[in-house]
């Protein structure tokens, strides 16, 4: 079983700013001792100390995780001072945007080897200590793991790659008989600092694409896989569903992004092509947990409340969404509602069968 999040030692990358800060701030809260990974030393080190402030634990590792070398040593600086790795949370990212043909080789590359090779270093420098502990070892991929969006192009490649990675991992560490658990976040859009912080060449600061959540519902997902055993776990209800229709109708998801309808990649705020970024470096303050979007971002998800590891909630879900995908066929208007309803219904009883099995 996994240890309570109150003796847990925890390590994020990614924790100077936003996803990565929120959860080190929650972790911390509730009593984890919290190893925080960034490259912007001055930034993780003040982040670490406010942590310290409000009575939490928290050890500051400057770490640039595209350096193999590094992460190893971020890895044992954590089993150095707290005796053990417990969860480990792969969070460090960037993006760019740019239309791909406009789009320099080397800062496709760049999103590339932080988004993934990062997770890859991560993940072996992790694994083995993961392994002594029956550890849990959480990756960020996003709902952008499985539909694309125009000027992303490097961002979604990166977190396509990463669920495969994450999928072939699972495989061959169950062929071992492994015991640590690995799950894959996959959130929707946050309302992070990423958006200020990335490079761009639309002439204006990129904006998330919506609905989209504040950084602390991210947050809670993750502490909840460090004390579960879930697969998958998407971060807000328009995640699950934007995945889900992205199974079901790709050509229409991309139909739908492509059109007037879908939230415009740029904002109404300039920023040149020369301005500073963080792509190939840190900036000089990495902007805290929220981004510039609080006006729309949502602080509660009720799909959350519904994603869980109960059976009898994952039961009841599956129940009153095949009711629902009942009537919608009954009254007509068209196959799509049913068949998406009905899908729905499938994956919560397929929730409900795993944690069954898991629970016993």
């Amino acid at each position: 079983m996994p240890r309570p999040l109150s003796q847990q030692v925890v390590v994020i990358t990614g924790a100077s700013s936003g996803a990565g800060l929120a959860t080190a701030q929650a972790a911390a809260a509730r009593g984890a001792r919290v190893v925080m990974a960034a490259r912007n030393a001055s930034d993780l080190e003040a982040t670490a100390a406010a942590i310290r402030a409000d009575g939490g634990d928290a050890l500051a590792v400057p770490t640039d995780v595209t350096d193999a070398q590094a992460v190893e040593a971020l890895a044992e600086r954590a089993v150095e001072v707290y005796g053990r790795i417990d969860t480990w949370v792969n969070n460090a990212g960037v993006t760019a945007y740019a239309r791909f043909q406009e789009q320099a080789a080397d800062d496709f590359w760049e999103v590339m080897r932080v988004n993934v090779l990062g997770q890859v270093h991560g993940a072996k420098s992790a694994l083995p200590h993961l392994e002594r502990t029956s550890g849990a070892l959480i990756c960020t991929g996003s709902v952008l793991s499985d539909l694309s969006v125009p000027t992303q192009a490097a961002y979604c490649a990166s977190k396509h790659a990463v669920k495969g990675f994450v999928e072939s991992l699972r495989i061959e560490l169950a062929q071992a008989g492994s015991s640590v658990r690995v799950t894959l976040i996959r959130p929707a859009s946050m309302n992070t600092p990423l958006f200020e912080k990335a490079k761009t060449q639309l002439g204006a600061v990129p904006q998330p694409l919506g609905p989209t959540y504040q950084p602390e519902v991210y947050a809670e997902v993750v502490l909840r896989a460090a004390q579960g055993d879930e697969r998958d776990a998407f971060v807000g209800g328009a995640g699950w569903g934007a995945s889900l229709m992205a199974r079901v109708s790709p050509t229409l998801v991309s139909a739908f992004v492509a059109s007037p309808l879908a939230t415009p990649p740029a904002s109404d705020r300039p920023k040149s092509a020369g301005a500073p970024d963080n792509l190939y470096g840190p900036v000089d303050h990495d902007g805290g947990v929220r981004g510039l979007y609080s006006d729309r971002a949502l602080a509660h998800s009720p799909y959350l409340a519904l994603a869980g590891h109960s059976v009898e909630t994952a039961t009841v879900a599956a129940a009153a969404v095949g009711a629902g995908a009942g009537v919608a066929a009954r009254r007509g208007g068209g196959r799509t509602l049913p068949v998406l309803l009905g899908l729905a219904a499938l994956a919560f009883v397929g929730k409900a069968v795993t944690s069954a099995l898991t629970d016993r």
